[in-house]
């Protein structure tokens, strides 16, 4: 995973609103849950739910289904493992500290 994918990843995610969305996706598993069933959950206003949801799918962290009538949202577990293997991939590797200009 790239550096511009995960921040867009963690931009999405640094809101309240699509946090929780994406959380209760989580939740959920792979069934998934349509906007409606979100609202239930979540008591978010139909518009400001679809801004939040287009928000999270153009991160690459939910996955629309269309299910006859409805369209179902899941969390894409691969891209959320992505993004954590990408945060923890060095983790305890070290850091050397580069000599500055002044001192080399």
């Amino acid at each position: 995973m790239t550096t511009t994918r995960t921040a867009r990843a963690l931009a999405a995610l640094g809101h309240e609103v699509r946090l929780s969305i994406f959380r209760l996706l989580v939740r959920a598993g792979d069934e998934g849950l349509n906007v409606g069933e979100i609202n239930q959950h979540l008591g978010i206003a139909p518009s400001t739910l679809a801004h939040h949801l287009s928000t999270l799918v153009d991160a690459g962290l939910v996955v629309q289904e269309k299910r006859s009538r409805e369209v179902v949202n899941r969390a894409e577990y691969a891209v959320m493992r992505e993004t954590l293997d990408f945060l923890t991939s060095e983790c305890c590797t070290g850091v050397k500290i580069k000599p500055s200009k002044e001192t080399a």
